[in-house]
């Protein structure tokens, strides 16, 4: 996990996860938080409103927009995770998983990012320079 710390607020403080992402995926995500504690926000747009992982995390979200498109507006999951008062975020599998602008704005809003650090999204999805760094 990359993000802010401070010595204020350790890691072990901060226990509810925003799953910016849906169906089985942030299913698999509220089971493994679960399992070490955390409490689970499900975002939903208005048309997965009953999907199953709005129903498996402890609280479900709604966003604003339709479709994949809901799911991909980065300032408003950003906007929702912090009106929720969520303190971590969790991109899923996929586009936010790999998008260091993403990580950047939860980091910059004082979220704590579960993935890797921008910079390695950044690194990492230039495949040329990534493939001669693991040469």
């Amino acid at each position: 996990m990359s993000g802010p710390r401070s010595e204020e607020s350790s890691f072990e403080e901060r226990r509810d996860v925003f799953i910016a992402n849906r169906g089985e995926v942030a299913i698999r995500i509220v089971r493994a938080a679960r399992e070490r504690g955390f409490a689970t926000s499900a975002i939903y747009s208005q048309d997965d409103r009953d999907s199953l992982h709005t129903r498996s995390a402890d609280r479900a979200l709604l966003v604003p927009g339709r479709g994949a498109a809901a799911y991909l507006d980065s300032d408003a999951l950003v906007e929702s995770a912090i009106a929720a008062g969520c303190q971590l975020v969790h991109p899923g599998y996929g586009f936010l998983s790999e998008s260091a602008a993403f990580a950047r704005a939860c980091e910059g809003a004082g979220l704590r990012w579960i993935g890797p650090a921008p910079e390695t999204l950044e690194l990492f999805g230039d495949k040329p320079r990534a493939r001669e760094l693991a040469a």
